[in-house]
C-alpha cells in the first residue's frame, strides 16, 4: 500500500520489512507487559499535559498492542478537563483524517473502551460516532499524540503505510508538539524518509521521552 493513491513509496521494502518485524514483536507483548507499558506511556502522557497545559488535544483509540492502551483517550480527556477537549481521528475513504471529539467512556466507568467512540471503522480502526468536525479540525489543536511503529533519532515516524497521519500532520501549525507512542526498542537510529513524511516533536516509550524540536 503507498502512501498516497497518486505516488509510491521510494523506498517500499525496507519500511515494509520493518513494519512486518515491529508488529511481529508487538505480537509476542503479555497481557501483562501490554498492561505496564500502557501504564507508564500514559502515566507520561499525564505530566506532558500537566506542564503545557493544552486546551484542545488531538489523540486517537488504540487497538490490539498499539502503545497507549485501551485507556489513552481516558486520559487525555480527564488530563485536559474533558472529553469535549479531545478531538479522535476518523478515517476516510481516501485514507485521509477526519475528526470528532471524544464521546467518553462506557458507562462500566475503567475498561478504557469508550460507548461509542468505541466503535469500528475503516481497516479495523476504532473511532468516535459523533458529528465530523473536517479534515482541517486538527489545526486547532495544541497538542497532538499520534500513533506509530516506529520513530528515529531524528524524528522520522514509521506509520502503517496510509499516509493518513502525514496528511494530518501537514495541517498541525508549526509549533504545536506532535508526541508519538512507542514500545520500548521502537526508537530506531534511522527510519527512512520520504519528501511527504511529517516528523514528530517527541516520543514516548515506557522507559523514556525523547524530543527532537525544543519543549515549549
Amino acid at each position: 500500500m503507498s502512501d498516497f493513491p497518486d505516488g509510491a513509496n521510494a523506498c517500499p521494502s525496507i519500511k515494509d520489512r520493518l513494519r512486518t518485524d515491529i508488529l511481529a514483536q508487538r505480537r509476542k507483548l503479555t497481557s501483562d507487559q501490554l498492561t505496564l507499558a500502557g501504564s507508564r506511556v500514559r502515566a507520561t502522557v499525564r505530566q506532558l499535559i500537566d506542564r503545557f497545559r493544552p486546551a484542545q488535544v488531538a489523540g486517537y483509540l488504540p487497538i490490539g498492542s498499539e502503545p497507549g492502551g485501551p485507556g489513552l483517550a481516558d486520559l487525555l480527556a480527564e488530563a485536559v478537563g474533558g472529553p469535549d477537549r479531545v478531538l479522535l481521528p476518523v478515517l476516510l475513504p481516501d485514507r485521509d483524517l477526519d475528526w470528532a471529539r471524544f464521546d467518553g467512556p462506557n458507562p462500566a466507568g475503567t475498561s478504557g473502551r469508550a460507548g461509542t467512540s468505541g466503535r469500528a471503522g475503516t481497516s479495523g480502526m476504532r473511532q468516535p460516532a459523533g458529528p465530523r468536525l473536517g479534515r482541517a479540525a486538527v489545526a486547532d489543536v495544541e497538542l497532538v499524540v499520534v500513533p506509530a511503529l516506529a520513530v528515529d533519532h531524528h524524528g522520522v515516524r514509521l506509520g502503517r503505510g496510509g499516509g493518513s497521519y502525514d496528511r494530518a500532520l501537514a495541517r498541525v501549525p508549526g509549533g504545536v508538539p506532535v508526541v508519538a507512542l512507542l514500545h520500548d526498542g521502537e526508537l530506531l537510529p534511522q527510519v527512512p524518509a520520504e519528501p511527504h513524511d511529517r516528523p514528530v516533536s517527541a516520543v514516548i516509550t515506557p522507559s523514556e521521552v525523547r524530543w527532537f524540536t525544543p519543549a515549549r
